[in-house]
């Protein structure tokens, strides 16, 4: 454990995911662990693969419920706790999060958009590998 902890790889991962307001140790730790495709595969298919995409239920003409479903749980569990944190400490999530309550959105069906929209911020800095900066 304290190995792959201290390879380089890791750190660097580590460091990056936790330059994002909201995210932790813990957090950090359980999406490089459990989502090693974070900062390889594109965005639509990252929330897909947690399961913060909605998933349409139509058939023909009729147009069914839209819903989130599946993924994997660890990650989706953190993802929320760290959702409820950026909504605190980050200003753009936040600011995606009173947009969406304010256009009248429930307080779950926001916070999941506010999850989705972290999700695609820690995908892009792993991806590019520049920490997190302020706009």
């Amino acid at each position: 454990d304290d190995e792959v902890r201290g390879s380089p790889a890791w750190r660097a991962a580590e460091d990056l995911l936790t330059s994002v307001p909201g995210i932790g140790p813990i957090t950090a730790r359980t999406l490089i662990a459990e989502l090693p495709e974070l900062g390889h595969i594109n965005r639509r298919s990252l929330a897909a693969l947690v399961g913060v995409a909605p998933v349409n239920r139509d058939s023909g003409a009729m147009r069914g419920h839209r819903a989130i479903a599946g993924g994997r749980t660890d990650v989706r569990n953190v993802l929320y706790m760290a959702a409820l944190t950026a909504i605190r400490w980050n200003p753009p999530i936040r600011d995606i999060y009173l947009r969406l309550r304010a256009r009248g959105r429930t307080v779950k069906a926001a916070l999941v958009a506010a999850m989705r929209k972290l999700l695609t911020i820690l995908n892009a800095i792993l991806r590019d590998g520049k920490p997190w900066q302020n706009a």
